[in-house]
């Protein structure tokens, strides 16, 4: 498949003033919390955008293109017959391509996409992608996208991870596939992404890697409609957003809900992500997977009845991880890799009635070059080629380091734990955060076999918590599985966590 001018200047600037990024009428069914002193986050009700997107113009702007939805693929050709940074306006209306499958529309740099109030642009499962190819900076606004047929792992909007688009006040709903990909400092503001058949956007590229992105003000909602998980087991390829080594990227006002799986999901050498004032609830798994990555703020976001869908279903096989809220696995701070904190910094959450808290974990049997990697192809951000990793040389220093993914230099301060155990029904079952590994054991040239995991990443890794406040009968899993300890323990030798913080038993309703 394939990969302006002074008009163009004042009609962007009209389309800005257009598009106000505040929604300040709407409502959400709660706002997260306030945001902490020099935060970027918006104040009030968090996101509450599908169904309630602005409308656009409902007349062309000067100088725009229209595009005519009595016309099948007036679209695609129009862009094709224009210059590089044409605005086009869509009428109202449903907008076509032709029935050929891999009809689409290929912009060219720097064109702007502007719906009418009830423009639609619908694939009738008919065409696989929407906006595809490698123009930069194209902005597309205020009309929905909708009914297109992307296979697993591709996306409807921004096929190609393009860079630099803008996508705004956008409705991307009802797709297979993801409905966005990003490229390099793509910008999604205030828009809506449900019920897309794999994910509400994935950010993937396979060429330049995504730097800048920024996600502000959007609601993503019933995503993996396809249920991929179910499809293929352990694919971990299904949620509300999926992010692929993205260096540099802004989460921050979004309403994350009632995705079936993980709300955000980060896997692989992602790094310097600040995900802020979010409102993250009723998500079937986790709320936020940071998975093999690196550097992150998660500051001032409200977590409410998040993985109570497969927390429950690991508890009712016998399964006993401690399926978690926030889940770090083989992620932490690393300071020799760019970025604005060289810490993975947790703080200032609430986190209410979901089926456990925070859990730092650390597979003994994975790290680069392992067999017991599911990113087989992908090395630490410190060991650029795989096959350095390996005996005898991974024994010694650096290697012996510098091949793991570590859960390191974690800092868990100021959070809010609540939790009504009998409301949810798993009075024994949830409430739990800690830190914990395996018994390494695979493969047998491994160096990290036996406790030397369970021992680092519990004592040895800067992993702290401090002036938390639990209210609820919450329990703490330390070093292994097994071992699941009370407030007392855990404060006490020889762990010596959560100093000043404070704990009611029945206190969680």
């Amino acid at each position: 498949m394939p990969r302006g001018s002074t008009v163009r200047r004042t009609l962007v600037l009209l389309l800005g003033a257009l598009l106000p990024l505040a929604l300040a009428s709407c409502s959400s069914s709660g706002a997260a919390p306030a945001p902490a002193a020099g935060s970027t986050s918006p104040q009030g009700p968090v996101a509450a955008v599908c169904d309630h997107v602005p409308p656009g113009p409902s007349t062309a702007p000067a100088g725009a293109v229209r595009v005519d939805p009595a016309v099948v693929d007036d679209l695609s050709a129009k862009t094709k017959d224009s210059p590089a940074g044409t605005t086009f306006w869509l009428a109202p209306g449903t907008h076509r391509l032709s029935d050929d499958e891999y009809a689409q529309v290929q912009p060219k740099d720097g064109d702007v996409y502007l719906g009418a109030p009830s423009a639609v642009f619908d694939g009738r499962k008919k065409n696989r992608y929407a906006f595809a190819g490698p123009a930069k900076n194209v902005r597309l606004a205020s009309f929905t996208v909708q009914g297109f047929t992307a296979p697993r792992d591709e996306g409807v909007v921004n096929h190609d991870s393009a860079p630099g688009w803008v996508i705004q006040h956008l409705t991307v709903q009802d797709n297979d596939g993801a409905g966005l990909m990003a490229g390099p400092k793509q910008q999604i503001l205030d828009s809506c992404l449900r019920r897309n058949g794999q994910y509400g956007m994935n950010a993937y590229s396979g060429t330049a890697p995504v730097t800048g992105l920024v996600l502000r003000g959007t609601e993503i909602t019933g995503n993996n409609t396809g249920n991929w998980e179910a499809k293929v087991q352990g694919c971990g390829c299904t949620g509300g957003m999926k992010f692929w080594a993205v260096d540099g990227a802004d989460v921050v006002g979004n309403w994350v809900h009632d995705n079936r799986g993980t709300g955000l999901w980060a896997d692989t050498n992602n790094n310097d992500f600040l995900i802020e004032g979010n409102l993250i609830e009723n998500n079937d798994s986790a709320a936020i997977i940071y998975e093999t990555s690196y550097n992150a703020i998660i500051r001032d976001n409200t977590f409410r009845r998040n993985n109570l869908v497969d927390g429950r279903a690991h508890a009712d096989r016998g399964d006993p991880f401690p399926s978690a809220t926030i889940y770090l696995s083989e992620s932490g701070g690393e300071p020799r890799v760019k970025a604005r904190t060289s810490n993975l910094e947790i703080s200032g959450n609430m986190l209410q009635d979901n089926w456990n808290g925070i859990i730092l974990w650390e597979n003994a049997d994975r790290f680069c070059n392992s067999p017991a990697n599911t990113s087989s192809g992908s090395c630490t951000k410190l060991v650029p080629n795989v096959s350095t990793c390996s005996a005898p040389a991974i024994s010694k220093k650096p290697l012996y380091s510098d091949c793991r993914w570590k859960t390191q230099r974690v800092v868990v301060q100021h959070n809010q734990f609540t939790l009504n155990s009998k409301a949810l029904g798993c009075e024994e079952a949830c409430g739990r955060t800690g830190v914990l590994s395996n018994f390494g054991s695979y493969p047998d040239w491994s160096p990290y076999q036996g406790a030397v995991i369970q021992q680092a990443i519990t004592f040895q890794q800067d992993n702290s918590w401090h002036d938390n406040a639990y209210a609820g009968p919450w329990t703490f899993v330390a070093r292994e599985m097994s071992n699941i300890i009370g407030i007392g323990e855990w404060q006490s030798a020889p762990y010596h966590q959560d100093a000043n913080s404070s704990y009611q038993p029945n206190g969680g309703g």
